[in-house]
């Protein structure tokens, strides 16, 4: 039945009110009411990765505390995993970047998104389509706000393998993505 409704959603996601999706870390669950409505190609993008189930055993790799907390784009061996083609930026007239909202995170090309997402921990206005391009928010956090926020505590560093700082030293698994059902 969970696949019959993803793969609705797949082709259709605008037939179906705001789905919710379960991400469930090592830290705790997390609860998210997509925006289908305001971000119809990104929560299509995202259920994409979704049903594959590539989520699935995937890092949150960057954490900022008081700004995001961002992944789904990395294996536990800190690899690159398989994207899909890039999304268009939906940000324009969009979800504004509020604590607890999920966005597409994306590099400085506005059509760059893929499958890497992040959680705002505060409200980044910095991060909405004001000037220039945003990026594009697809849904709110609906319960585990406090799993965020244990999240914004862990201890990061810097990664030799990611070439990155902002890494957190212990790590934080995406153990389960799945839709729940309305």
């Amino acid at each position: 039945m969970k696949k019959l409704m993803l793969l609705a959603l797949l082709v259709c996601p605008l037939a179906f009110a705001a789905p919710k999706v379960k991400l469930e870390t090592n830290h705790g669950n997390i609860v998210v009411e997509l925006a289908p409505k305001a971000a119809p190609q990104t929560v299509k993008n995202f259920l994409r990765y979704l049903a594959d189930g590539s989520y699935d055993g995937s890092l949150f790799h960057r954490v900022i505390p008081g700004f995001v907390v961002q992944g789904g784009g990395y294996n536990q061996q800190f690899q690159q995993l398989p994207t899909y083609d890039p999304v268009v930026n939906e940000s324009k007239g969009g979800l504004p970047n509020v604590r607890g909202s999920i966005a597409m995170a994306r590099t400085q090309a506005v059509d760059s998104a893929t499958r890497q997402f992040y959680f705002n921990l505060a409200d980044n206005n910095n991060l909405n389509a004001n000037a220039g391009a945003g990026y594009t928010v697809f849904g709110q956090v609906v319960q585990g706000m406090e799993v965020l926020d244990k999240l914004a505590q862990v201890q990061t560093g810097y990664s030799p393998i990611l070439r990155a700082n902002d890494v957190p030293t212990s790590t934080i698994i995406l153990k389960k993505a799945s839709l729940l059902a309305n």
